[in-house]
């Protein structure tokens, strides 16, 4: 019996194993995972939007796994009982300096096949969300909300249902390849496996090195800062309401999305965390900084992004800011509307010319696979990541 070891418990990790077993039940499946619990980062630090693809150029991996992937997403979670609801999102262009690139992103949304999108005029935009200000609007329906912890341990469930084995508390030491496979050190122990293939999230290009490669690529941990809507104050929001993207841009901005739990989220900002696993400003990891400002690209990032930087520094100590920001979108929003949220790190990769990868981003050996770069929509495609991942892996099997 073959056996493959999935390194990374996050949601990614998960449902690559999922598909799997579900397409090669007689495999073994290791999962292995540092912390206690599947799930503890990224995957359960994300603000729980299901994309439908209208923000990924037309013919990447991005857009044609986030099509395939909320589909496979809301199955599974109508399966599974896991809360869920699409509801729709509005992009809002605020000015008629911003209208040209709505079109634009119409445009990539009807080339990457969404279906329903609708251009709405300001008084057509306040039908769907009253308290939103718009020189234009797009409607998004395909969009939605969900809990990304419950689809984790659901999708654990069905693993250990389904015969795989997940091992928590198994940190990944080394990898070693021998003739006949690898040798895996863990902090839990050491096992052997046919194929290894790594889901790291905010540590894959180290796992990826302890493999033996040299990625090419460096994870960069940009944190991002939420506040919540008072309660008293949730219905200046009905869904979820997005700014315009602009180009130069390479996060979305802050938006409002509605949580599927209750409450409504403003943000996230973007900051440079000082620790790849930093969710607090106070967080501070001397390793993970000396790797950060050591990379030439993270400087040739800031020296063309510097101003954005700059901004979103500033916004993470500013209320004030962080307000005016989203008073663009929804006018009627005060300071004192908002209450301190959570925060979650994504884990960008960087090339060394300060470019950053905006498509996923899989390095392929004969007996490993390493996804090196998996960020947003990566939660709401996991399905079809692991669908994909799990073809790559029945091809070298």
């Amino acid at each position: 019996m073959k056996h493959v070891a999935i390194v990374g418990g996050g949601i990614v990790g998960l449902a690559t194993a999922y598909r799997l077993l579900d397409t090669e039940p007689r495999l073994r499946v290791t999962v292995l995972e540092k912390e206690d619990a599947v799930g503890r980062h990224q995957t359960s630090h994300n603000s729980g939007v299901l994309h439908c693809g209208l923000h990924y150029a037309p013919g990447s991996t991005k857009a044609r796994l986030a099509r395939a992937g909320i589909r496979m997403m809301v199955e599974f979670c109508i399966e599974h009982d896991v809360p869920h609801e699409i509801c729709g999102k509005l992009v809002v262009a605020t000015e008629p300096a911003e209208l040209g690139r709505l079109d634009a992103l119409e445009q990539r949304g009807r080339a990457n096949g969404l279906i329903g999108l609708r251009r709405l005029s300001p008084a057509e935009a306040r039908d769907i969300e009253p308290h939103a200000r718009s020189a234009a609007a797009l409607h998004v329906p395909e969009e939605g909300i969900v809990d990304y912890t419950a689809v984790a341990r659901a999708l654990a469930a069905a693993l250990e249902a389904g015969g795989a084995q997940l091992r928590t508390r198994a940190e990944v030491r080394a990898l070693t390849e021998r003739l006949a496979g690898w040798s895996i050190e863990t902090s839990a122990g050491e096992l052997e496996a046919d194929l290894v293939l790594t889901c790291a999230g905010l540590h894959a290009d180290r796992v990826a090195m302890l493999a033996g490669e040299r990625p090419g690529v460096r994870i960069l941990p940009f944190r991002g800062e939420y506040y919540t809507l008072r309660a008293d104050r949730r219905s200046l929001v009905r869904n979820l309401i997005y700014p315009v993207p602009d180009p130069s841009y390479p996060f979305l901005g802050v938006h409002f999305t509605r949580m599927i739990g209750g409450g409504v989220e403003a943000g996230p900002n973007a900051v440079l965390a000082f620790a790849r696993e930093g969710y607090r400003r106070t967080d501070v990891d001397l390793a993970d900084l000396f790797d950060a400002l050591a990379f030439p690209g993270l400087r040739r990032f800031l020296a063309r992004h510097g101003r954005m930087a700059a901004n979103e520094l500033a916004r993470s100590f500013s209320k004030r800011r962080f307000t005016d920001a989203l008073r663009r979108l929804v006018p009627e929003i005060e300071p004192a509307d908002l209450e301190p949220g959570g925060a979650g790190v994504r884990a960008q990769a960087m090339l060394p010319s300060g470019e950053l990868v905006h498509d996923f981003l899989i390095l392929e050996r004969p007996r490993a696979l390493h996804l090196l770069n998996a960020p947003s929509p990566a939660a709401t495609a996991s399905l079809a990541i692991g669908e994909e991942l799990a073809r790559r892996v029945r091809q070298r099997l």
